[in-house]
């Protein structure tokens, strides 16, 4: 059961990476979106990871890892500047630090626990 439930969860992250790669593609989409689905991918992908763990836990989690790689950005090494200057670096780990991120990605995970909070009640 955990493995179907695991493999549901990846390909739900495989989507909405999908999703967040086309809203940086699309430019009529606004840029807060990114981050939204950034934060939604996070919380997929740790529960993918830690699929026995409470949803509140992986929320705490995964919001975690979104501000520590957000306030990462506040550092400007030439190591961490060259990853940051790949395709996959500045997918991972972005550039510039911006407080609307933060924003961005409580949003995210506030939707992820709506979602399962609304998945319980029904």
């Amino acid at each position: 059961m955990k493995t179907g439930l695991r493999f549901r969860y990846l390909l739900l992250t495989l989507v909405v990476i999908a999703l967040g790669i086309l809203s940086r593609k699309v430019t009529v989409i606004p840029l807060i979106v990114g981050d939204i689905l950034y934060a939604v991918m996070m919380f997929l992908l740790v529960k993918t990871l830690l699929i026995r763990l409470s949803y509140r836990k992986v929320a705490l989690i995964s919001l975690s890892v979104c501000l520590l790689i957000e306030f990462s950005q506040l550092y400007n090494a030439t190591w961490i500047n060259n990853i940051r200057n790949t395709t996959l670096g500045a997918l991972v780990l972005g550039h510039g630090f911006l407080w609307s991120d933060i924003i961005a990605y409580t949003i995210g995970t506030v939707i992820c626990m709506l979602i399962v909070t609304a998945q319980r009640i029904v």
